[in-house]
């Protein structure tokens, strides 16, 4: 991804995200498609990993529902945030996607 293409989407996803509600969740692959990129779903985590920590990061999960290990803390931390939302994780350390995830109003 180019550099002036890289600010547009990094502003695109972080915008996407600010939007995601308490309770919900939504895919790294999902916010790709939704900034312009299906198949940079790889580049959101690194947006995640490196991006705005004020942004609520917990909220995004792997296509499974799976919590992330780069989150602050590992999966253990990306569970501690989702649970202190409501949002119940299993013993696999996953999330029920079909039920929690969310789409942005088009």
């Amino acid at each position: 991804m180019n550099k002036k293409l890289e600010a547009g989407f990094r502003e695109r996803v972080e915008h996407i995200v600010r939007q995601i509600p308490r309770g919900r969740v939504m895919t790294y692959g999902q916010i790709a498609a939704l900034a312009g990129s299906a198949y940079a779903a790889r580049i959101v985590g690194g947006i995640a990993h490196f991006g705005n920590p004020d942004l609520p990061w917990q909220r995004v999960v792997n296509k499974k529902g799976g919590l992330a290990n780069g989150y602050p803390g590992g999966r253990a931390g990306h569970k501690a945030a989702l649970e202190a939302e409501g949002i119940p994780v299993d013993e696999n350390e996953t999330v029920d996607v079909g039920e929690l995830l969310w789409w942005p109003d088009r």
